[in-house]
């Protein structure tokens, strides 16, 4: 069995769509790289598919939105845990990962280039035809302890001399969510054996990818912040805040005529997507009512997913929940859907996927370990409860999010000069505010000096970040923040030496009024 992971956001090599759009996208990444949000790993020896580093505006939009997603699922009650990023061979048996965790290979016989086989029909680096060599496990492998007792047992070649092998064979992980299903039992009593619960964490997650070509999108090495929700089996339709998002709306593709035909009778208005389909304004209530979406638990996410995502910047019109075909499901889901974002590259792309993955996870360790991971519900009865997975692709979100995030504008009519913008929102905001002098002079400089180390020390409170410029023209200062998505540009001038008040120039608009230097932290909060 092959896991069919990558489902239709990013279809075949380069589509017409891609190619009519190419020069958004590298623009994006062309300020992403110049300006430090990212850059790829080890450039100077040539770089690696699937690896990329993040610069210091990267890291500080990547923290940002990290942090705005913890303080999301804290909200909702959830704990958070960190777990190892390797594990033993046993684990990943257990799960399955071993046997269903791989991609099916193509091979040019041209170029001899290996390629996920996807809906490539021609190699995308010389157009020579492709062939079928098999399936590839995505799994990276490693070894616990000294490599020479397991290359000594490995020579050796006895029943014996392979166990003690196999025992210190170990993978990197492959998402985050093992590590909390084999600390269940521990979980469990940590919340005093009660249920439901959830536990969420962020860590480095790592897939041997077969050919990443997509920057941030297909990445070998990328950060996941996942959530598993536990919840007895007879309650997954008993969610104790449904009602706080049965009245949203959801754009919705249902992986079946059936379920399609369901939406359809009571969609308030359909919307085509460029790629397949219709996708389907239902509102939350309405799907899980007409068996579209399973169960209210799954639905409840999904609405949750939708929400933080438009917290973070990604425009409404641009998501939508595309359900995943029987034929691409994971191995170990009952139901899954995908919030989709609209790239202007790339068409839909994955960037959340929402599980229903029942009780495979925790019936695959009880089995393995021999440790019973079974609680008693209200009848009294042994049951595996239900795992209900919010699992986010941080590093495709932060793509998704630039991309949501750049403009080009003209900045005045008659006017060649044209601006880059990142509209971030200001939470997310790698830098919140910027502090310049109008002159280089020193009477001006001492006052910004003391305005930016007031602010510095009052924002650092709140895990925002304040720079100080005096390089350049005023102009040119105002450009650079623009670029990097900074909200407000603050200025000293003359008029700040005589009454305290600075002028305070807003990123998107580029109009300016005047605050009093007093007043300046609860403005850059609120305004």
């Amino acid at each position: 069995m092959v896991r069919k992971r990558v489902k239709r956001e990013v279809r075949g090599c380069v589509s017409a769509h891609a190619r009519a759009n190419e020069s958004v996208a590298e623009k994006v990444l062309e300020v992403a790289r110049r300006r430090g949000f990212i850059w790829q790993s080890c450039e100077i020896y040539g770089g690696v598919s699937g690896f990329y580093d993040f610069g210091p505006l990267g890291t500080l939009l990547k923290r940002n939105v990290e942090n705005a997603w913890r303080r999301f699922y804290i909200k909702e009650g959830f704990y958070e845990i960190e777990t190892s990023c390797i594990a033993p061979r046993a684990v990943f048996e257990a799960s399955r990962h071993l046997e269903c965790f791989a991609d099916e290979l193509v091979r040019c016989e041209r170029c001899g280039a290996f390629f996920k086989r996807e809906n490539l029909e021609r190699c995308p680096e010389c157009n020579g035809t492709l062939r079928f060599e098999g399936t590839f496990n995505l799994m990276f492998q490693t070894h616990i302890g000294v490599m020479r007792e397991a290359d000594a047992a490995r020579a050796a070649g006895t029943a014996e001399a392979s166990r003690k092998s196999e025992r210190g064979e170990a993978y990197l992980r492959p998402e985050t969510a093992q590590g909390i299903f084999v600390d269940f039992v521990r979980l469990l009593k940590f919340n005093r054996d009660k249920l439901p619960f959830g536990i969420f964490q962020i860590g480095k997650a790592f897939r041997n990818e077969i050919s990443p070509r997509q920057s941030l999108i297909r990445l070998r090495e990328f950060t996941l912040a996942e959530a598993e929700v536990f919840v007895l089996p007879e309650e997954k339709n008993k969610h104790p805040r449904f009602h706080e998002v049965a009245d949203r709306m959801l754009k919705l593709v249902p992986s079946s005529e059936e379920g399609a035909s369901k939406a359809s009778e009571v969609s308030e208005a359909s919307e085509a997507s460029a790629e397949e389909g219709e996708a389907l304004s239902v509102s939350v209530g309405d799907a899980v009512r007409n068996g579209i979406i399973s169960s209210e638990y799954l639905a409840y996410h999904i609405a949750r997913v939708q929400e933080f995502l438009e917290s973070v910047g990604i425009l409404k019109h641009r998501l939508r929940f595309r359900q995943h075909h029987k034929e691409e499901m994971a191995h170990y889901a009952v139901d899954c859907w995908d919030a989709e974002f609209w790239s202007e590259k790339y068409g839909w792309m994955e960037i959340v996927g929402i599980a229903d993955r029942g009780d495979f996870d925790l019936t695959a360790h009880s089995t393995a370990s021999n440790v019973s991971m079974a609680v008693r519900n209200d009848r009294g009865e042994k049951v595996i409860p239900h795992v209900i997975e919010p699992s986010y692709g941080i590093d495709r979100i932060i793509y998704a999010i630039l991309e949501s995030a750049f403009h080009e504008e003209q900045v005045s009519a008659g006017k060649e000069e044209k601006r880059r913008v990142l509209r971030f929102k200001k939470e997310i905001a790698p830098v919140r505010a910027a502090v310049f002098p109008l002159l280089n002079r020193e009477e001006l400089k001492r006052k910004a000096e003391e305005v930016f180390n007031m602010l510095r020390e009052e924002m650092q409170k709140q895990g925002a970040i304040v720079v100080y410029d005096d390089s350049g023209s005023i102009g040119r200062r105002y450009r650079r923040q623009d670029e990097i998505g900074t909200p407000f540009c603050i200025t000293i001038d003359y008029e700040t030496l005589e009454n305290d008040t600075v002028t305070v120039r807003d990123r998107d608009t580029m109009q300016q009024k005047r605050v009093h230097i007093g007043e300046l932290t609860a403005f850059l909060n609120v305004g």
